[in-house]
């Protein structure tokens, strides 16, 4: 059972990347050379979504492996609760969800930017300029998206990995 959800979050892998491979620096655009902004925003979003979604389906899958057939957890708290004994994967991601720079931080600050409104920016004149250090959000660059997106599935790999020795 645990497998066919590991193939439902591969997929979702598999489509991130597909979209990020259309986006990054190898990327062939047809005759314009380059995206346009939206379809770069779009491709952007687009894998950064159906990562965020493999994610919450690494946590039912989890739960799945654990002999948890009807459990849906949506957060890594819910899939903690469900567990009366200490679970090698939920602790593997409490401790990356408590690591700054880990993967699981990148998605979540991915998540919370794509879930607000963009900061409205004031014009710059030369009357009001001053220097100030701006927050820019979460890195969405390509690099920072495979980075993530490479290491969600090495995990999800790994996870189904051991589980399907049994």
């Amino acid at each position: 059972m645990a497998s066919q959800w590991y193939s439902l979050v591969s997929q979702k892998l598999f489509l991130a990347n597909t979209l990020l491979a259309k986006l990054g620096p190898d990327a062939d655009c047809g005759n314009t050379g380059q995206n346009s902004t939206a379809e770069r925003e779009a491709l952007s979003q687009g894998a950064t979504e159906l990562i965020l979604r493999a994610r919450q389906l690494l946590l039912i899958m989890i739960a799945r492996c654990h002999q948890h057939k009807a459990a849906k957890p949506v957060s890594l708290a819910e899939l903690g609760a469900l567990f009366p004994y200490e679970v090698h994967e939920v602790q593997l991601l409490k401790q990356l969800s408590e690591t700054p720079g880990s993967w699981w931080c990148h998605l979540d600050q991915l998540e919370a930017a794509l879930s607000q409104p963009p900061v409205t920016r004031k014009n710059v004149t030369d009357e009001n300029i001053i220097a100030i250090s701006v927050d820019q959000g979460p890195d969405r660059s390509f690099a920072a998206l495979q980075t993530t997106l490479t290491a969600i599935t090495t995990l999800a790999k790994s996870i189904e990995d051991q589980h399907s020795e049994w």
